[in-house]
């Protein structure tokens, strides 16, 4: 049997419509899942759509924004009444700038801290009821400042942090469910929001590099990579773990990648 066979499995991806979340999402389409995906955008639900349907199995897509409980609930009701009971959950909705603590206004902050924290537990919460008990799976998209401390990113760092302290209790909470309840820390990736926003030009990309001990960007596919395995049966008795794949980013520090950010020249924030 082939423990990377999701053929029939139902998979909800929030924040699914573009970057490291889409591909995740397509990773799982290619293997016969049956996919779901939300994010803000009508616009980027119904490119996504399209793309996954390409890959030939059934696709869903919806709009809401993770921080409106109410809303995702709703969503997460109608995915549940199309597919049934959902296999493999994915949170990965988030959103970052650099930006000093002193540059920052209490709603930049705040911002950050909605999308990325508040909105894992408003997804995750709705969901249980509908979590396939036992044997769903739940992965939560963190980063490398959850560990780390970093300048001009105080609201990842905590928002973040948050989120894998989440991870780490769920899967207490969960786990006589028997639902998992796993994190994935992605680090440097190649040709993603994130990394255009932290490493504008070839010079801080350049140190970005140095600073993974692997010496180079990771690809999304790497990052989708570990999310197949992480809601496989090969990882029965992973659960509450937080797991980087990061090149060795997270295990040397991220002095590189800090000083990266910091010298990014771009505003301070005063959202």
């Amino acid at each position: 049997m082939d423990p990377f066979d999701y053929s029939g499995r139902v998979v909800f991806v929030a924040g699914g419509t573009s970057g490291i979340n889409l591909a995740i999402a397509e990773a799982f389409a290619k293997r016969g899942a049956k996919l779901a995906v939300a994010s803000r955008s009508q616009n980027r639900v119904d490119a996504a759509v399209k793309a996954l349907q390409a890959h030939g199995g059934e696709v869903a897509g919806f709009a809401a924004d993770v921080r409106d409980a109410p809303a995702i609930a709703d969503v997460i009701k109608k995915v549940h009444a199309r597919f049934g009971e959902i296999d493999i959950l994915v949170s990965g909705a988030a959103g970052n700038f650099p930006a000093l603590a002193l540059g920052m206004s209490t709603n930049a902050f705040k911002a950050v801290i909605d999308i990325d924290l508040l909105g894992t537990f408003n997804v995750l919460r709705a969901a249980h009821q509908f979590l396939k008990k036992p044997g769903a799976n739940v992965i939560n998209i963190s980063a490398p400042q959850a560990m780390h401390a970093q300048p001009m990113q105080a609201h990842v760092c905590a928002a973040k942090a948050g989120v894998d302290m989440l991870t780490r209790v769920l899967a207490i909470e969960w786990g006589g469910d028997g639902i998992r309840v796993n994190s994935i820390i992605p680090g440097p990736i190649w040709d993603t929001e994130g990394a255009r926003r932290l490493a504008p030009t070839e010079e801080l990309q350049a140190i970005v590099r140095r600073s993974v001990p692997l010496g180079r960007y990771g690809t999304k596919q790497e990052v989708a990579d570990l999310a197949l395995f992480l809601a496989s049966p090969l990882a029965a008795y992973i659960t509450g773990a937080i797991m980087p794949v990061d090149g060795g980013l997270t295990a040397a520090g991220p002095r590189g990648f800090g000083q990266a950010i910091a010298m990014a020249g771009l505003p301070a924030g005063k959202g």
